[in-house]
């Protein structure tokens, strides 16, 4: 194998989770040159990434389909010998049949998966049957080695680690407190509650893009918690996951912060409001806790990746849960 490209364009999430194959295939094919697409954006957690050459990147932002004729031609150009898709979306579905790679592989709810030399089942429930995505993902190249799937692993250069050391100076817990989705977002109002209950003299960070800064405002305005810090906009993607692999905890969503800390072997809570564990997603790290509601509740899931509004205007999924079970993940 010569050369191969993994295509993943969705959001940040998911490129950390396909990392786990970037893994795989450097084991099976260590002299092979490794490119990776990714959407406009999320090209930054790959600086230094030791096993790729390349990053392609799509800007679906501005001209979406004059950029992806462009990434097409900047793929016929490299002349991979194998391309993955990661993705079950036509656009992707284009870039692979036409990539001119001698065998391209990918799952099979993509449109066009009928003319890829491999189309790979992809199976999803909320039963767990499916695995988990790393193992689904996986199964892209199982024609072609029987490796077990790896775990996720971004790397944090000694600049990144430099620049969070300032904030090692103690014990410390961090807190990614918001999603792209409302149904997927532990309520602002249960943070506050949750940082009340902490011990006075413990550290926390509060994680977070530049947009996630006016949410964690609010947190910081509404707790009495005197040692807490926002962080929010201040860390790129590799600076987070340095902060998080040297926390005591960190407590997320069910979001792309849990991928950063599986990344990282960070420890980590996850809070899973209207989504489930179940799907897939769910955290690698070794020191591993999932909280949600413990009371059963017929709506639950609503959905895969979350709505803007809970559908039936309660929100008990996330309402229900009890700051005890945050606390209780709390290393003694």
């Amino acid at each position: 194998m010569r050369s191969i490209l993994v295509i993943q364009t969705a959001f940040i999430g998911d490129v950390v989770l396909a990392t786990a194959l970037l893994e795989s295939l450097h084991k099976a094919y260590p002299q092979a040159s490794i490119d990776i697409a990714v959407r406009k954006g999320n090209e930054s957690m790959f600086r230094g990434h030791p096993f790729l050459r390349n990053v392609l990147i799509w800007d679906k932002q501005q001209a979406k389909y004059r950029h992806l004729i462009a990434l097409l031609k900047e793929i016929r150009q490299n002349k991979y010998s194998l391309v993955l898709n990661l993705q079950r979306y036509a656009a992707t579905g284009f870039l692979t049949v036409f990539s001119g790679a001698e065998t391209t592989i990918g799952f099979d709810k993509n449109p066009f998966h009928p003319l890829f030399t491999h189309s790979i089942s992809h199976q999803m429930g909320t039963d767990g049957t499916g695995g988990h995505e790393t193992v689904r993902n996986q199964r892209l190249i199982q024609p072609l080695t029987s490796l077990p799937a790896d775990k996720p692993a971004l790397y944090p250069s000694p600049e990144d680690h430099a620049y969070t050391a300032q904030w090692k100076q103690s014990p410390y817990i961090c807190i990614a407190p918001t999603s792209v989705w409302f149904t997927k977002q532990f309520p602002a109002a249960k943070w506050v509650e949750f940082l009340n209950s902490l011990p006075a003299d413990l550290q926390v960070y509060l994680l977070g893009g530049p947009g996630d800064r006016g949410v964690c405002d609010q947190i910081m305005t509404e707790t009495t918690h005197k040692q807490c810090m926002n962080l929010a906009g201040q860390c790129n993607f590799l600076q987070s996951a340095s902060l998080m692999r040297d926390a005591l905890m960190n407590y997320v969503n069910d979001s792309a912060p849990m991928h950063f800390c599986s990344s990282v072997n960070a420890p980590v809570t996850v809070v899973y409001c209207s989504t489930v564990p179940a799907f897939g997603y769910g955290p690698l790290s070794d020191n591993s806790r999932i909280i949600e509601t413990t009371e059963p509740m017929s709506c639950r899931p609503c959905g895969l990746h979350g709505r803007k509004a809970c559908p039936l205007g309660h929100f008990n999924c996330a309402n229900s849960i009890a700051i005890s079970q945050l606390t209780a993940a709390l290393p003694a």
